[in-house]
């Protein structure tokens, strides 16, 4: 950590002497590093004028979200939902995040009962009556990132699959009450691993939530199978997803050797996702994208 002399500019950028914005701050990761703990680099604190810049970016990928819960349903190609995603996106002045990041051929991910994540949309895939799925969208607007996702039952569902969905959304919520200034991201996955356990379920370990907001993918890694009182500290400022991905059976998973990208469950139950993207803040959090 380098940190400027105290009557220097700080660091964040906010115009005022370091001993009257951030000095405080250093310190308080400083204390925390020596007792062991991992802090984040200033790299990974959002200015305010970021933050501003963020939001700008998850207006747009609400807005997509909202326009496929108005639209979807039985008979739908999950090519068209793509569509849908790249349109709204393009036409609000975004870019779909997903298109061509690492060789991703489209603008969004569809997921559909047993796949995990990471679905790539197809005009040969139709979403039909009992289905569960999950739209995961993610926006570049001005080169800052947004990233949520939900999940839609289409049409009448079984009780079992609705039941995974739904508690899939409360470990959501239970791991967001985690979210607390100087607190510890093992909060969050711990609170999280107990509900859905608690709930009968399993919570994949490879594939977790991570920093978010000048980059689709930042540090720190989010993991749901994690100990309270380990993992990054929750300093103010720090924005990451929370997105379990929560297993009506075992936790195991493979990727599709063909395409390199969706994630199945192993002995092919279903799977529900939520995601939300959360800020830190000197009181408690902020939601970004949902």
């Amino acid at each position: 950590m380098i940190r400027p002399g105290r009557n220097d500019l700080c660091w964040c950028g906010s115009g005022l002497k370091y001993k009257r914005c951030h000095s405080n701050f250093d310190d308080k990761l400083e204390s925390m590093r020596l007792m062991h703990a991992v802090v984040p680099s200033h790299k990974l604190i959002k200015t305010p004028e970021q933050v501003a810049k963020i939001k700008e970016s998850a207006k747009i990928n609400i807005a997509v979200l909202d326009y496929v819960a108005q639209h979807i349903k039985a008979g739908i190609t999950t090519e068209e939902i793509d569509q849908w995603v790249y349109d709204v996106t393009t036409r609000m002045g975004g870019i779909p995040a997903p298109l061509n990041y690492e060789g991703f051929p489209k603008s969004v991910c569809t997921s559909i009962n047993n796949q995990v994540c990471h679905g790539i949309p197809s005009p040969d895939v139709m979403l039909r009556e009992g289905d569960i799925i999950n739209v995961d969208c993610s926006t570049i607007l001005d080169g800052y990132f947004s990233d949520s996702s939900r999940m839609f039952c289409i049409g009448e569902v079984s009780p079992e699959k609705k039941r995974l969905v739904d508690v899939a959304k409360e470990s959501l919520n239970v791991g967001l009450s985690k979210v607390k200034p100087w607190g510890f991201l093992g909060d969050v996955g711990q609170a999280i691993n107990d509900f859905a356990k608690e709930n009968g379920y399993s919570v994949v370990r490879e594939i977790g939530g991570h920093g978010v907001g000048l980059e689709f993918h930042e540090d720190p890694f989010v993991s749901y199978v994690s100990k309270a009182g380990t993992e990054m500290v929750m300093a103010p400022g720090l924005m990451f997803t929370i997105e379990p991905m929560i297993n009506m059976g075992k936790q195991e998973i493979y990727i599709d050797e063909d395409n390199d990208w969706t994630a199945y469950t192993q002995d092919r139950s279903p799977s529900a996702q939520w995601e939300i993207q959360v800020l830190v803040t000197d009181d408690g959090y902020e939601i970004i994208s949902y």
